[in-house]
């Protein structure tokens, strides 16, 4: 199984940090609106996941994985791609818990290859509502380090 999520070495030190201060965290991916479209990062069970939400990944960052999630109609716009959440400077959002950092994790991504789509048509989404039945995903997302090949490049300010 290819995972919907990886995350950056260097967000993933963020990442270690945040869940040193704050315990057990997740990531949902924000759909615009207020925060734009970033992934955002709340304490574990802050955020109520909604039953159609979609987990996309449990990414591999601490003993119990960081989930990362995404609504279930973004999904549907974005399921030919697999998120990748990196760090930049800058103000994150409101509710996002890095926000005083200095730093924001933003979203980039890469086109899933047609095989990569015919693997992933063969193997169901896990819905917020799978997961509170006890679903959970057969991999982890790993942390890449450098820049994943064809991965959307870091837009310039």
């Amino acid at each position: 199984m290819i995972p919907g999520a990886l995350i950056t070495a260097d967000a993933a030190a963020l990442l270690t940090r945040l869940q040193d201060r704050h315990g057990p965290v997740m990531f949902h991916q924000s759909g615009g609106c207020c925060d734009g479209s970033s992934p955002m990062c709340y304490p574990l069970g802050d955020f109520l996941v909604g039953d159609r939400d979609v987990l996309l990944s449990v990414l591999d960052v601490g003993p119990d994985g960081v989930p990362v999630w995404i609504s279930g109609p973004q999904y549907e716009t974005w399921k030919h791609t697999q998120l990748i959440i990196d760090v930049v400077p800058g103000r994150g959002g409101g509710f996002s818990l890095e926000a005083p950092e200095g730093m924001r994790f933003l979203s980039r991504g890469r086109v899933y290859t047609d095989e990569e789509k015919a693997q992933l048509q063969a193997v169901p989404v896990i819905t917020g509502a799978d997961y509170e039945r006890g679903e959970r995903p057969s991999i982890r997302g790993h942390v890449v380090t450098g820049d994943a090949p064809e991965m959307c490049p870091i837009p310039e300010a």
